[in-house]
C-alpha cells in the first residue's frame, strides 16, 4: 500500500494530496465517512472522482446519475486537458482563497469549482456537436449552483471563482488562464446581435464582486476590474479600472493581480 501511494504521489501529487486529506477528514469526522469514501476514496484517479461528483450533483428525475457518469467518463478519457485544468483550478483556489485550507475542499464543497468543472464537460459536448445535451448540463448547473455559463464559452485553467453566486458568462466569452473572479460577475452582451458579442478576458485578470463586463471587448492580461464596475470598452494590459462606466484609475501594480487578490485601488503586492 505504501509503495502504491508513493507511486500515485509521484505521478499525480494533486490527487495524492486529496486522498490523504480525505483520509484525515474521515478520521476527524467519522460521520462524513460515507460521503468522503464514495466521492474520493472509492476512486483510483481524480478523473473518476470528478466524473462521479459532477454526475451525482447534476442528476435528477430527467437524467440519471449513471447516464451522466458515462458522459463524464467519456469526456475525461477523450480530453486529458479537462482533468489537468481541474488540478490547476484546485491549486489556484487553495493559493488564492483564504477560506480554502485543503485541496479536498473545492472538490467536495465549493460550488464555484464544481460549476466550472461541469461547464468544461458541457463545453466538451458542445465541441462534439452534442448541443442539446450540453444545454442540459448548463441548465442543471444553473439550477444547482446559481452559476450560468454557456457551454460554448471558452474557459482557461487555473480559474478561481470565489463564492460564485450569480456568475453569468455568455456564449462567445473567452476567459484566459489564471483568472480570478468573485460573485455576481457578468461577462455579457449588450444587445441582440447574434455573433461574437461577449468579452475576452486575458490571463491573470482579477474581476471584483458585482462587476459587469459587457460586449465584445478585450480585457488585457494582468488587469484589475474593481467591484461593482461596468466595463464597456477595451482595457489595456496591467491596468486597474473602476466606476460606472469604468475608467482607468491606475496601473494594476503587477503582472498577475489574480494571484494576489488585492482589490484595493492603491495597488497590489504580488510583485514584491
Amino acid at each position: 500500500m505504501a509503495e502504491t501511494r508513493a507511486r500515485i504521489a509521484e505521478l499525480d501529487p494533486v490527487w495524492a494530496r486529496i486522498t490523504r486529506e480525505a483520509e484525515e477528514a474521515v478520521a476527524a469526522e467519522p460521520l462524513l465517512g460515507g460521503m468522503v469514501h464514495v466521492s474520493v476514496l472509492h476512486h483510483a484517479t481524480i478523473e473518476g472522482a470528478l466524473a462521479f461528483r459532477i454526475s451525482m450533483k447534476l442528476s435528477n428525475g430527467e437524467m440519471s446519475e449513471q447516464i451522466l457518469r458515462e458522459i463524464c467518463d467519456e469526456a475525461y478519457a477523450s480530453d486529458p486537458w479537462l482533468a489537468r485544468a481541474a488540478r490547476a483550478d484546485i491549486r489556484a483556489t487553495f493559493d488564492r482563497d483564504p477560506a480554502c485550507h485543503r485541496f479536498l475542499q473545492p472538490l467536495l464543497y465549493f460550488k464555484g469549482f464544481q460549476a466550472v468543472q461541469s461547464q468544461r464537460v458541457a463545453n466538451w459536448l458542445w465541441r462534439q456537436g452534442r448541443h442539446d445535451l450540453s444545454f442540459f448540463f448548463q441548465m442543471r448547473a444553473s439550477e444547482l449552483f446559481g452559476v450560468d455559463i454557456h457551454p460554448a464559452a471558452k474557459i482557461g485553467q487555473g480559474i478561481m471563482v470565489d463564492h460564485a453566486h450569480s456568475i453569468v458568462i455568455g456564449e462567445t466569452a473567452v476567459v484566459g488562464n489564471d483568472v480570478s473572479m468573485l460573485h455576481s460577475v457578468t461577462l455579457g452582451g449588450t444587445g441582440k446581435e447574434d455573433e461574437d458579442r461577449h468579452p475576452k478576458i486575458g490571463d491573470g485578470v482579477l474581476i471584483g464582486a458585482g462587476a459587469k463586463v459587457l460586449g465584445n471587448i478585450r480585457i488585457g492580461c494582468g488587469s484589475r476590474i474593481a467591484a461593482g464596475s461596468v466595463v464597456l470598452e477595451d482595457v489595456p494590459p496591467c491596468k486597474t479600472v473602476a466606476g460606472v462606466p469604468a475608467k482607468i484609475v491606475g496601473d494594476a501594480g503587477c503582472d498577475q493581480p489574480s494571484r494576489d487578490m488585492d482589490q484595493k485601488l492603491t495597488g497590489c503586492n504580488c510583485g514584491e
